[in-house]
């Protein structure tokens, strides 16, 4: 065979092959794997990599972490108060609230209609005092708020009704001097009994039932619970309540549950959902969520301009060989998707290897983050600004895919232009001086 017939042969290959056949694939990963003497190539495309990596990594991390933060702070904040506030209009007094609660809960999607009873003390040992509040609920109603029943680290709750002991939380126990459960504490109340001379603070001391912990510093310093009848008698309330907390089946749709108790027919009554008494606090969250994505997002965009300049680099220094593949018969199109499966291959192994990391990470991020303090020497999630007890991370696969998606996406259109530069390299241009 003549050489002039190889060519020719060679040529009507090269013209014929499918997109994204193998020799476009093998020149590819040819390119990526860079000799000694063009090394440089290889560190832009390994720091390219690496771009990609920290931006999926990182902004699903932080994603992670605010979700998880979201949860746990309305996880507390449901497991502490009922999804639906129920207060009267007509009147302060509060005193037929069981028929009031019986009728609510027949209505549909509720769970439970809880009578309470709220006041600020003042709570005392010997040594030291701590401002507190009270809520005076029944042993039935404390043990169905699951993040107290289900978190007793001393003492019990079993025969709440029948005594005068209380329950408190660890960061109050702390506070106080380090009581524990079986020991006593005094609770002085600012409005108490009413005799000639006005109004007498009211003092009495109380056996601790219970400790508790919610995992959330700014319940376990500040809330105190004690039993319904009791807190009447401490508070003078006589048999009534100041409020009606409904516990409702889904309290994401905790407005269905509310037109149903609307339905009953009640109109003295007034519901406060959850959202509406949360309302400033799950709007900051929701903005710092919305600003802390756009930020971070911006790192995407510095990946993907490290993966434009790289494959520029790698353009004008593989000039000559694109020149003999273009006369060898290598289409425009062919060039064109060399270089596209060069840069999608950075772009891709980088989201995945990112993907990874930031799962890996979120994993174990508590553990890390105690190593980091001690390493450091700093703490870097305090509970009392945080009111968390540990780093909470939540990785919603919704969120996450759209991360890795946009990644995605942002590295296939950064190759683009490079290669679409590569395919229009005119070979009589790129061989003149060779």
């Amino acid at each position: 065979m003549t050489a002039a017939a190889a060519d020719t042969r060679l040529t009507a290959s090269a013209a014929d092959t499918r997109p994204f056949a193998a020799f476009e694939w093998l020149i590819a990963l040819r390119y990526l794997r860079a000799r000694r003497k063009e090394g440089f190539i290889s560190v832009i495309a390994i720091f390219s990599f690496l771009g990609i990596l920290l931006a999926v990594a990182m902004l699903i991390i932080v994603m992670a972490v605010m979700n998880g933060f979201h949860k746990e702070m309305i996880a507390k904040i449901l497991g502490l108060d009922g999804h639906v506030a129920v207060v009267r209009t007509d009147t302060e007094d509060f005193a037929d609230y069981q028929d009031y609660a019986k009728r609510l809960e027949a209505a549909a999607g509720v769970r439970k209609a809880i009578p309470l009873i709220e006041g600020q003390v003042l709570a005392q040992t010997p040594q030291l005092s701590h401002g507190a509040k009270v809520r005076g609920l029944s042993e039935e109603g404390l043990k169905a708020l699951s993040e107290i029943s289900k978190n007793i680290k001393s003492g019990t709750i079993d025969g709440f009704d029948s005594q005068e002991g209380i329950a408190i939380g660890t960061g109050l126990a702390r506070l106080l001097g380090g009581v524990r459960a079986g020991g006593t504490i005094t609770l002085l109340a600012p409005r108490g009994v009413r005799g000639p001379f006005g109004i007498t603070p009211r003092i009495k001391v109380y056996k601790i039932a219970a400790v508790f912990e919610m995992g959330m510093s700014e319940f376990d310093r500040n809330i105190i619970f004690m039993p319904l009848a009791e807190a009447q008698r401490f508070f003078s309330k006589g048999d009534a309540v100041d409020v009606l907390e409904v516990l409702v089946q889904d309290p994401e749709k905790v407005e269905r549950a509310v037109a149903a108790m609307e339905d009953v027919g009640i109109t003295s009554l007034r519901f406060y959902t959850w959202k509406q008494r949360n309302m400033s606090f799950l709007s900051v969250l929701q903005v710092e969520r919305n600003v802390m994505f756009i930020v971070l997002s911006i790192i995407f965009v510095v990946a993907a301009f490290n993966i434009i300049s790289g494959l520029i680099m790698l353009v004008k220094d593989k000039g000559r060989e694109i020149g003999i593949l273009r006369t060898m018969g290598a289409t425009q199109g062919a060039i064109m998707r060399v270089f596209l499966i060069i840069g999608a291959s950075i772009g891709v192994v980088g989201t995945l290897a990112g993907f990874l990391v930031a799962v890996l990470f979120c994993w174990r991020i508590d553990e890390i983050r105690q190593v980091l303090q001690l390493v450091l020497g700093m703490p870097l999630f305090d509970a009392n600004i945080y009111y968390l007890a540990k780093m909470p991370a939540d990785l919603d696969w919704g969120t996450t895919g759209s991360i890795v998606g946009m990644a995605l996406a942002l590295s296939i259109l950064a190759t683009l232009y490079p290669s679409w530069r590569a395919s229009r390299l005119d070979p009589v241009e790129a061989l003149r001086y060779e």
